[in-house]
């Protein structure tokens, strides 16, 4: 069972990306799916979370209204869709899930067991 990162890159300030967090061995209509990232020198933050039913999503407070999460059943695979990009985003992401993995209101994920190895963002001023 692994998730795998990709989609990260340079991009201007203002600019778009989207994160794409493909899944092999696991289905990802069955499990929550929690986006973190890291900058250097930084706290690990929990961005963004998508239930596994319902498809409730969660952000934290400094992406909310700029980011996106949702999740393409027949590929498998739950995309981080981000806008208005600024240099404080710059970090590593990383998706996370587990089967007993659940969101919460600030976007984070909780007892997840299976995470990937990121995509590095990197945004310019």
């Amino acid at each position: 069972v692994q998730v795998v990162e990709s989609g990260g890159g340079l991009v201007q300030s203002g600019g778009s990306l989207r994160l794409s967090c493909a899944a092999s061995g696991l289905l990802l209509d069955y499990v929550a799916i929690g986006w973190f990232r890291q900058a250097p020198g930084k706290e690990r933050e929990g961005v963004s979370c998508i239930t596994s039913s319902a498809d409730n999503t969660h952000y934290a407070d400094s992406v909310k209204g700029r980011f996106s999460v949702s999740r393409d059943s027949a590929k498998n695979t739950v995309f981080l869709q981000m806008n208005s990009l600024k240099p404080e985003d710059t970090a590593i992401y990383q998706c996370a899930t587990g089967h007993w993995a659940s969101c919460s209101a600030d976007g984070s994920l909780r007892e997840y067991n299976i995470w990937g190895q990121g995509t590095q963002v990197t945004v310019s001023s």
